[in-house]
């Protein structure tokens, strides 16, 4: 029968060696071209070689099909190391008589391996005194390969639940895999997100910044709760959107955002010019005591959404989108706030407690015509967070409910993790030109009051608001 040499590197007790593996049914070595061209056809092995012949038909009596055989083979190369490095530990070769033996081998303890290409058997020596474990091979109380641990969490974080998991290992030869030990394998991405939660932002200088907080069920002391999944986006000098902050608290008050908000300026997020964010209360007596020089922006969906809710029926809703709706189709500050006063009239003629919503919100709903044109239509609403928490929605769907606000922040900070590095290759939010003047200011100032409207522009504002009926019905 021919013996197979297998030549690797292997470290033993910190030293790395090179080792000749020895293995009477396998071949694992490198081969050259003239090799190629006569073991291998265009279709695959061929046994013409009289030696493949020898071994080739001993494995369908051991292993049923290609996939056996595969497992077969790769488990006998660790189990070959594992002996190897048992030796050393021994002082001699197994079976062998040396002046130099200082232990003997006393059988062997079985062990599973889930790997990515199946579930190995593998053979681990046991020493009649002292102990054996090939720490260089596998990972002590750890029965799952890293590569199908990195899978699992990679599949995990891209929105597969933990079901489906195991339902995907088993195809791929795993036999078992529990949802409690897919989880467990998750928690590789613990140390991605423990360095963005930590990572330092002085270097770089933050214009706008965007807050949002997405509500998950989680299981905390043993009930099920609303928790919610704070996040916050920053425009840096670059010009490029970046995550910048995250927590998971047990509600919207002034307390957790205050904590949040302080957290992101002592790791230098500092001297924001803008913040964009809903009118909770608690948040916005956050943004005023931690950002004192910056302005807030009131998002005006929120603010349309605010107003709807005091408007009854259907038809009186869809009058009051018309409504509102030239309001910020128009760049010149002066209309805007023109056709702002018109709207609030005309809501009072039929929505009077909506129409006092909309009034009371003007100074706040407006503070973005106090920046640059060229980013106003960006920094008025809170889309930068509408859009970027669709995927974490989605996967918080998918588990509905978390074991503990730990696990929250591992993968909804993974896949915010991911949409960062993302963001680096894309195009850039704002020009870093354009952001020069707002950054050169020492304190940002909502200047709407002084955009007072002409009469002329008065009049205008008038005849658009007589045709944005006419207009939004063409749109619908």
């Amino acid at each position: 029968m021919m013996q197979i040499v297998i030549a690797s590197e292997i470290v033993v007790y910190g030293r790395r060696e090179k080792k000749t593996i020895a293995h009477p049914r396998m071949s694992v070595r490198p081969r050259d071209d003239r090799e190629e061209e006569t073991m291998a056809g265009p279709n695959g092995i061929t046994h013409d070689n009289p030696e493949l012949r020898d071994v080739l038909p001993g494995f369908p009596g051991s292993a049923p099909g290609l996939c056996d055989m595969t497992d077969t083979t790769m488990a006998a190369v660790p189990d070959e190391i594992m002996s190897i490095q048992a030796d050393e530990a021994c002082g001699a070769e197994y079976g062998a008589r040396s002046d130099r033996r200082v232990n003997s081998r006393n059988g062997y303890r079985s062990r599973r391996l889930d790997t990515t290409i199946g579930t190995l058997d593998l053979r681990i020596p046991k020493l009649r005194s002292g102990s054996y474990f090939p720490t260089g091979l596998l990972e002590r109380y750890s029965r799952t390969e890293r590569a199908l641990a990195a899978a699992v969490a990679e599949m995990y974080v891209t929105g597969t639940s933990t079901r489906k998991v195991e339902r995907v290992a088993a195809k791929f030869g795993v036999e078992s895999l529990s949802k409690d030990q897919v989880s467990r394998l998750c928690a590789v991405i613990d140390g991605e997100v423990d360095a963005f939660l930590a990572r330092d932002w002085s270097a770089m200088r933050f214009a706008y910044l965007f807050l949002d907080a997405t509500y998950v069920r989680c299981r905390v002391s043993g009930r099920v709760r609303s928790e919610a999944f704070i996040t916050a986006i920053g425009v840096g000098d670059d010009g490029r959107k970046h995550f910048v902050g995250l927590a998971c608290a047990n509600a919207e008050s002034y307390a957790s955002w205050r904590g949040f908000l302080q957290d992101l300026e002592g790791r230098g997020v500092r001297n924001v010019r803008l913040v964009t964010s809903d009118a909770h209360d608690g948040l916005v007596r956050a943004i005023m005591d931690v950002y004192p020089e910056a302005t807030w922006q009131r998002c005006i969906v929120h603010v349309k959404r605010d107003v709807l809710a005091k408007v009854d029926g259907r038809e009186a809703q869809r009058r009051a989108r018309a409504v509102m709706s030239p309001i910020f189709r128009e760049s010149d500050p002066t209309l805007v706030r023109a056709l702002y006063h018109k709207a609030v009239d005309e809501l009072a003629s039929f929505a009077p407690s909506a129409s006092r919503v909309l009034e009371d919100a003007e100074v706040d709903a407006l503070a973005y015509l106090s920046f640059p044109r060229e980013h106003r239509v960006k920094i008025r609403t809170n889309n930068v967070q509408e859009r970027t928490s669709c995927e974490p929605r989605r996967r918080a769907k998918v588990v509905q409910t978390f074991p503990s606000t730990g696990s929250v922040l591992r993968l909804l900070g993974g896949i915010v993790d991911e949409v960062n590095a993302d963001w680096a290759s894309e195009n850039l939010l704002v020009s870093k030109e354009s952001l020069r003047p707002v950054l050169g200011l020492e304190r940002a100032e909502n200047r709407i009051e002084g955009f007072a409207p002409s009469e002329e522009v008065r009049a205008r504002a008038e005849v658009i608001m007589m045709v944005a009926p006419g207009e939004y019905a063409k749109a619908s």
